[in-house]
């Protein structure tokens, strides 16, 4: 659907990507056979200040990012039913239940079935062209979307970036693949924990660490871009 990506592009999404959701347990479908996935790349600058650990910057892009995506998915809602299709916007994330570190729903999981990235071994989306310096909101929907292909398995290989400049130690290792439990190849507590400790050495309290973001290789290509790009 050309116009609606053209619409989604013009309020600054960085990338767009449609979903069969065919393979996605049904908490995630919501009754729904399809979804628009999209994100906003979050600037090189605020990438490249995280490269020791998150800061004030980081932290408020985070909390933009999530109330703009959230106001974005609601628009895009309200289009599709427009046109008479049935939608539900699912906004940016910025609910976790920390006592089992999940959101209510998985806009990584949307985005791998639009083959707009795949898991990496720190369970952030990876993207060709952002790295995981992209925040998601997805809206369910079924309107007759022309899907992309779903990317079913990490494409980190044998890289060790994220995993090495964890504090927490989460990553074990494994590399994702379409279905697998998250705990196979990533500790979220141990996350929590590396989160608790990196802001404790900065004095800061924020429930964002950001380092695996900042090492990834891919994402450090695009943060060498001097401009800002994707918002």
């Amino acid at each position: 659907m050309k116009e609606l990506k053209e619409q989604l592009s013009g309020q600054g999404a960085s990338l767009v990507g449609f979903a069969d959701l065919g393979p996605a347990p049904e908490p995630l479908r919501r009754g729904f056979p399809r979804a628009v996935s999209f994100g906003l790349a979050i600037a090189p600058d605020v990438i490249r200040g995280i490269t020791h650990g998150p800061t004030a910057e980081y932290r408020a892009v985070y909390d933009t990012y999530n109330a703009r995506l959230t106001a974005m998915a609601r628009e895009t809602a309200v289009w599709l039913e427009g046109r008479g299709w049935r939608a539900e916007a699912r906004p940016g994330t910025g609910d976790i239940d920390w006592k089992t570190v999940q959101a209510p729903f998985s806009h990584k999981m949307a985005a791998t079935l639009a083959g707009l990235g795949w898991i990496g071994k720190c369970d952030l989306l990876v993207t060709p062209s952002f790295g995981s310096a992209v925040r998601f909101a997805t809206v369910l929907t079924d309107a007759p979307l022309d899907c992309g292909t779903p990317i079913t398995e990490s494409r980190c290989g044998a890289c060790k970036a994220c995993a090495d400049i964890c504090p927490g130690h989460a990553c074990l290792g494994g590399l994702w693949r379409q279905g697998m439990a998250r705990e196979e190849f990533w500790d979220p507590k141990a996350c929590m924990a590396g989160m608790k400790t990196i802001n404790a050495k900065r004095g800061t309290d924020f429930q964002i660490c950001g380092l695996c973001i900042a090492a990834c290789p891919i994402t450090q290509a695009y943060g060498a871009a001097p401009l800002h790009r994707g918002g």
